[in-house]
């Protein structure tokens, strides 16, 4: 399976299985193989990055909360906590889709209801970061 090298400028040690056709990934936080996909690729990226350079415990991420938004139950890709609080919020898209004003209102709409301090757009190759202070987003580098 050819895998598209990420903007990160770590490499992380992940580990793959394949079943017939299909490829699998192992998520550190549900201790489970996981389908290969290609959001998923990008969040095991930022899960590895959370742990190993942010040195965060397995218990402070939080991946696929459900949340329900206007009726809807929706889910969260990826949630950082301190101390059981929302610190950082990250929706993760997957490579070849393109990060607009549209994908970063689906992120905001959801930390309506997390309420993190900051919230992190990605597909892996372009992040989009934003701090939320004042009932705006400011957005940085």
């Amino acid at each position: 399976m050819e895998l598209p090298k990420l903007n990160f400028q770590e490499t992380f040690d992940f580990k793959f299985k394949r079943d017939k056709d299909k490829f699998f990934i192992y998520d550190l936080v549900r201790k489970a193989y996981l389908l290969l996909t290609p959001e998923e690729w990008v969040r095991q990226h930022w899960i590895h990055y959370y742990l190993t350079v942010k040195s965060y415990s397995t218990s402070a991420l939080i991946t696929e909360k459900k949340i329900v938004l206007n009726g809807l139950t929706k889910r969260i890709d990826l949630l950082i906590t301190e101390k059981t609080e929302p610190i950082i919020l990250i929706e993760c898209k997957a490579p070849q889709i393109k990060l607009t004003e549209k994908t970063f209102e689906q992120t905001a709409r959801y930390n309506s209801i997390i309420g993190a301090k900051e919230i992190i757009l990605t597909n892996g190759l372009q992040h989009i970061n934003a701090h939320y202070e004042n009932e705006q987003y400011r957005f940085y580098k």
